[in-house]
Formats: C-alpha cells, sequence, structure tokens
C-alpha cells in the first residue's frame, strides 16, 4: 500500500492530475499507519503483519 501511494504521488506530480496527488497521499498515510501498528504486534483485521 505504501508503494503504490509513492507510485501515485510521483504518477500525479509528473501528468499534473491533482487525483492521483491526493489518492496517493491517502494511500501512502494509511499504509504508514497498518505498518507501524502492525510492528508493534496489534492484529489489525485479523491479521498481525500488513506488507
Amino acid at each position: 500500500m505504501i508503494i503504490l501511494g509513492i507510485v501515485l504521488l510521483i504518477a500525479g506530480f509528473l501528468l499534473k492530475i491533482s487525483i492521483l496527488w491526493t489518492l496517493g497521499i491517502i494511500l501512502l498515510v494509511i499504509g504508514a499507519i497498518l505498518a507501524v501498528l502492525g510492528s508493534t504486534g496489534r492484529a489489525i483485521g485479523g491479521r498481525r503483519h500488513y506488507f
């Protein structure tokens, strides 16, 4: 999810498409939150790791 967010950020920046930029930021933030919570050992949605 983090990699997809980065790809969308780059594509949105290069193609000047603001919706891709916005989606990239959202996916990057959600992916980072899930990665941090997963690394602390908390089970999220029945899974211990998101990667």
